[in-house]
C-alpha cells in the first residue's frame, strides 16, 4: 500500500477514507490522565498499523477519547473498533494505574457503544482542529 497525501492505492483500489472515532469509558468514570492517554495512543498507533491504517489524530479528556483513523476500504470499521477497544482495554488494565483500578472493577475499560462518523462531510482540518482542541488532563 502506498501513501501520496491524502490519496492512498491499494493493488486494486485508490481511497481516501478517515473515520473519527469516539470511546467513553464504562459507566463514563473520570479515569485518564495525561499518562494513560500517551499509552492509549501509543497503543491504538500499532493496532492501526495491524490494520494497514493510520492514525491520523489522537486526544481524550478523563471519561473519552477522540481518534481520527485513515483506513483502506478492505477494513470493516467494527473489526477495527473491536480491536482498538479490546487490546487497548488489556494493555492498559496490565500496567494497573491506580486512577483506573480505583474506578472500574473486573477487566472492562470501555462502554459497549462507540460513535463513528464519516469524514467526508467537514474538512479533515476542522475534525484535527476539533480533537487538537480537547483539553487533556495533566
Amino acid at each position: 500500500m502506498q501513501v501520496d497525501n491524502d490519496v492512498r492505492t491499494g493493488r486494486h483500489c485508490i481511497f481516501n477514507l478517515h473515520v473519527h472515532l469516539v470511546f467513553v469509558t464504562k459507566y463514563r468514570r473520570d479515569v485518564f490522565s495525561g499518562r494513560v492517554l500517551i499509552d492509549l495512543e501509543e497503543i491504538f498507533k500499532n493496532v492501526c498499523l495491524d490494520f494497514e491504517a493510520e492514525l491520523v489524530e489522537f486526544n481524550g479528556k478523563h471519561d473519552h477519547i477522540h481518534l481520527l483513523v485513515n483506513y483502506p476500504p478492505k477494513i470493516a470499521i467494527s473489526n477495527l473498533v473491536n480491536s482498538l477497544k479490546g487490546v487497548s482495554s488489556r494493555l492498559i488494565r496490565k500496567k494497573n494505574y491506580p486512577e483506573i483500578k480505583n474506578k472500574l472493577w473486573g477487566n472492562m475499560l470501555w462502554s459497549p457503544s462507540y460513535f463513528a462518523g464519516s469524514c467526508g462531510g467537514a474538512p479533515l482540518s476542522i475534525i484535527k482542529q476539533y480533537i487538537e482542541q480537547q483539553q487533556r488532563p495533566h
